[in-house]
């Protein structure tokens, strides 16, 4: 049976490591680091991910700025209040809950926040250093940065390794495989026109699980041994309020050496590297000359 991979006792870990940074930049440089938290619209499923992101900075002793616009807020509406956000000196790090409504354009929106306060590691300037050889971003994508912290963390290292990546969204397919081949790993990259991907994945000692298919992964696509990551958090016709994972959990545990649950893997990881990103923006020195 595959060891699992425990994203809800590592994510704990983390934010005890947070808790100490943040006490220390307080203590050495009066800075308390703030997050500011966008919603846009009433879908109930947003402003809940908002509220936990709030939480969890409360917990590690980030101040949150919660900022919750209607649904027909317009796009210049938007970009004027992030404006209003890259310009003020306690927000270091500014988060927008996607999806937005369909008459904002995301990528849009995205690209008004600083640089220095894209937590979230979506602005071009990021990715583009992410897809650079000898280029460090100034911040990673927070659920790329989870899937590689889990494997760290859970004990597989990534250099020489052969990794699969299932899904090439903007989110995370694309960012993950960036940040693998940045840690040497020889990475392949399934998507809906890859023909038979179960082969490609089979061939990988590294999988992460990015498709929104649910349960798309079987035990005949891993490799014996291989460490899986899921990523997927779909909802089913059975229990739609009890998600399942892209890997079907019950087969793959049988053939992986190292696996995440859906709940408890990937989800509270991203949470976790949405703080330390966070963190990072309020130190001394972030912001550099090249980054603005």
């Amino acid at each position: 049976m595959a060891q699992v991979i425990d994203g809800e006792a590592i994510a704990a870990d983390i934010r005890r490591e947070v808790t100490a940074e943040v006490a220390a930049l307080s203590s050495a440089h009066s800075i308390v680091p703030g997050l500011a938290v966008v919603t846009v619209g009433s879908w109930k499923d947003s402003r809940t991910y908002a509220d936990m992101k709030c939480n969890a900075c409360a917990d590690v002793g980030i101040r949150s700025l919660l900022v919750d616009l209607p649904e027909d807020t317009s796009e210049a509406a938007l970009v004027a209040e992030v404006h209003r956000l890259n310009a003020d000196p306690a927000v270091h790090g500014i988060f927008v809950q996607l999806p937005l409504p369909k008459h904002i354009n995301d990528q849009k929106i995205l690209n008004e926040i600083r640089v220095e306060k894209d937590v979230e590691g979506f602005h071009p300037l990021n990715i583009g250093k992410l897809a650079m050889k000898g280029r460090e971003p100034l911040f990673i994508p927070c659920i790329a940065k989870a899937c590689v912290e889990l494997l760290s963390r859970g004990g597989v290292s990534v250099r020489g390794k052969i990794a699969a990546v299932v899904g090439r969204s903007n989110i995370v397919g694309l960012p993950v495989s960036l940040l693998l081949l940045k840690a040497d790993a020889t990475v392949s990259i399934m998507h809906s026109r890859t023909p038979d991907p179960r082969s490609i994945v089979r061939q990988a000692d590294i999988v992460i699980a990015a498709a929104g298919q649910p349960m798309m992964i079987k035990g005949d696509w891993i490799k014996p041994g291989a460490a899986v990551i899921d990523v997927g958090t779909d909802s089913v016709d059975d229990d739609p309020a009890e998600p399942v994972g892209d890997v079907d959990f019950a087969e793959v545990s049988k053939v992986a050496g190292f696996l995440t649950p859906v709940p408890g893997g990937a989800g509270p990881m991203m949470v976790a590297m949405l703080l330390k990103n966070t963190v990072d923006a309020a130190k001394p020195g972030t912001c550099k000359d090249d980054a603005k």
